[in-house]
């Protein structure tokens, strides 16, 4: 797969408002991202001491990715930061990037 990878990290204080983000971020907000151009999501949670998550964002070109920033991206950064607030414990980081390759093994 060639494309674009688009990463949200987000950070938690409160491991109870990352419980309710997982459930609005699965019920809600990736049918909204994908619905905007996407073409997958994934969701890691990252091990360490605070409950850390990437969401990770397929897009097929640049410019799939710059019309979902123009047309969906502000309503759907607007809706999430106004329920899971910087105020309330919440760090984001994005990060974008080509995809070069993916690889899959085989099952067994």
């Amino acid at each position: 797969m060639t494309g674009i990878a688009y990463t949200v990290a987000v950070t938690f204080e409160d491991a109870a408002l990352a419980e309710e983000w997982l459930r609005w971020l699965c019920e809600v907000h990736i049918a909204d991202v994908l619905a905007g151009g996407a073409t997958e999501a994934e969701i890691v949670e990252l091990d360490g001491l605070k409950r850390s998550f990437e969401v990770r964002y397929h897009f097929d070109s640049c410019e799939a990715f710059a019309r979902y920033e123009r047309e969906h991206a502000p309503r759907l950064r607007a809706e999430a930061l106004q329920k899971f607030s910087v105020e309330k414990g919440v760090a984001y980081r994005r990060s974008l990037g080509e995809v070069r390759g993916t690889f899959r093994g085989q099952a067994t």
